[in-house]
C-alpha cells in the first residue's frame, strides 16, 4: 500500500508541476488533461443532445427534416459555445488572461484560416436563411445530388453514383445554386420531339399526350401539354412538357423512359422521325474546246 501511495503521490506531483502561467494562473499538466477530457464530452453530449431534438423531440411538431436539422444544429453551437467558456473557468483559466492570445489568433484567422472562417460564417447563414436543407435537390457548379448533411464547415452531398461529395459552404453563398425541391418537390420537365413536315400534326400532339398519361412518373395535375415550338430544317419541332415529383433526382430516367415510348408509339403509328438531308445537283456545263493554234491562242 506504502509503494501504491508513493507512486500515486508522485503521478500528483508531476502532474501539478506547471507549464506556463496564464496571468496569475499557472497551467499545469492536469488542466491539460481536464480540458481535454471536458472538450471531448462536450463535443460528444451536445451531438447526442442534437440528434435528440431532431429525432425525437422536434419530431412531434410539424416542422420538415431540414429545418429540425437546423435547428438542431443552431443550439449544439451555442452550446459548445458557452460550454468552452464555462470549462475553461472550471479549470482555472482567467479569459482576461487571453487578450494577448486572442489577438494572436485573429491574425492567424486573418492570413491563414481566412477560408475557414468564411466557411463557417457561410454555414451559420445557410442555417438561419436556410436557401438549402436536408433533402433537398441541388446543383452547384459541377456537383448534383441529395443534401444528406449541413455542417458547420461543409455540407454533403451524395449523387446518383451513390458517391459523397463534401462542398464548402461558401460555395452555397458566392455562386449560383439551384434547388430543384426549394418550394416543393414538382418539376417540369421538357421533351424536345421531332416529326418529319408530312406528319399528322394532331395525331403527333395525341400520341405524345397518350404517352404521358401511361407513365406512372408523370402527374396528372398540372396536365402535360405539347407545343408545336419551330419549324425546323429538317421537320417540326415538338416539344412535350410533363410535370413529375418521383424522378427530380433522376431526370435522365424520366426522360428516357418518354422517349422510349415516344419511339415505339410513332414507329406504331407510321410518324417519320427526320434526319438531316441534303440535295446535291451537280451541274455540268459542256464545253466545246477550239483547236490550239500553237501561238497562245485559240
Amino acid at each position: 500500500m506504502e509503494t501504491v501511495r508513493d507512486i500515486l503521490i508522485q503521478i500528483k506531483q508531476f502532474l501539478e508541476v506547471p507549464l506556463v502561467k496564464l496571468g496569475s494562473a499557472p497551467v499545469t499538466l492536469w488542466t491539460i488533461i481536464q480540458l481535454v477530457v471536458l472538450v471531448g464530452l462536450l463535443f460528444y453530449l451536445s451531438g447526442k443532445l442534437r440528434g435528440w431534438i431532431v429525432d425525437q423531440f422536434l419530431t412531434r411538431t410539424r416542422m420538415e427534416l431540414g429545418a429540425r436539422q437546423a435547428t438542431g444544429s443552431i443550439i449544439r453551437y451555442t452550446i459548445i459555445a458557452i460550454g468552452f467558456i464555462i470549462i475553461l473557468q472550471t479549470a482555472g483559466i482567467d479569459l482576461t488572461t487571453l487578450n494577448v492570445l486572442a489577438g494572436a489568433v485573429g491574425i492567424g484567422v486573418g492570413f491563414g484560416l481566412q477560408n475557414i472562417v468564411n466557411n463557417l460564417v457561410c454555414g451559420i447563414l445557410i442555417l438561419f436563411e436556410r436557401p438549402i436543407k436536408v433533402g433537398d435537390r441541388i446543383v452547384v457548379g459541377n456537383v448534383e445530388g441529395d443534401v444528406v448533411h449541413i455542417g458547420g464547415r461543409s455540407t454533403t452531398v451524395v449523387t446518383n453514383d451513390n458517391i459523397t461529395i463534401i462542398v464548402p459552404n461558401s460555395k452555397f453563398i458566392t455562386e449560383n445554386v439551384v434547388n430543384w425541391s426549394h418550394n416543393e418537390r414538382k418539376v417540369r420537365f421538357r421533351i424536345p420531339v421531332s416529326v418529319a413536315y408530312e406528319s399528322d400534326v394532331q395525331q403527333v400532339e395525341r400520341l405524345l399526350l397518350d404517352v404521358a398519361a401511361a407513365n406512372p412518373d408523370v402527374l396528372e395535375k398540372p396536365a402535360p401539354g405539347v407545343r408545336l415550338m419551330e419549324f425546323g430544317d429538317n421537320g417540326l419541332n415538338f416539344e412535350l412538357r410533363v410535370w413529375s415529383t418521383t424522378l427530380i433526382h433522376r431526370r435522365g430516367l424520366l426522360t428516357s423512359n418518354l422517349n422510349y415510348a415516344v419511339y415505339r408509339a410513332f414507329v406504331e403509328h407510321g410518324i417519320e422521325i427526320p434526319f438531316p438531308r441534303r440535295d446535291v445537283r451537280i451541274l455540268r456545263e459542256a464545253r466545246q474546246a477550239e483547236p490550239f493554234d500553237g501561238n497562245g491562242s485559240s
